[in-house]
This record gives C-alpha cells, structure tokens and sequence, in this order.
C-alpha cells in the first residue's frame, strides 16, 4: 500500500494542472505514449530479470 500511495501522489490529475510551464511537449501524437508505455515493459521485464536472478 505505501507503493500504491506514493503512486497516487505522484499521479498528474486535473486539480493538480496549473497554467504554468509544462513538462511535455503539446502535439507530440501518439508515438509519445507508445515509446513510453514500452519503456515502462522494459523497466518491469529488467526488474523481473534481475530479481529472479537474484534469487537463484
């Protein structure tokens, strides 16, 4: 749960938005998303990897 939570904190919401400054760029298309989503597997697949090894 204290995952979860420091999740849910970090998490960008609409009430969180303010007009300043932003940390993406404004018409980047879906290719942002795809690279992203894939870096996040990858992160998750070298984790697993590396904590089964660990284990052995």
């Amino acid at each position: 749960m204290k995952r979860l939570a420091l999740l849910a904190g970090l998490a960008a919401t609409p009430a969180l938005a303010h007009p300043g400054a932003h940390l993406h760029p404004h018409g980047s298309g879906d290719w942002l998303a795809l690279v992203m989503g894939l870096a996040v597997v990858a992160a998750a697949g070298g984790l697993a990897y590396a904590r089964s090894r660990s284990r052995k």
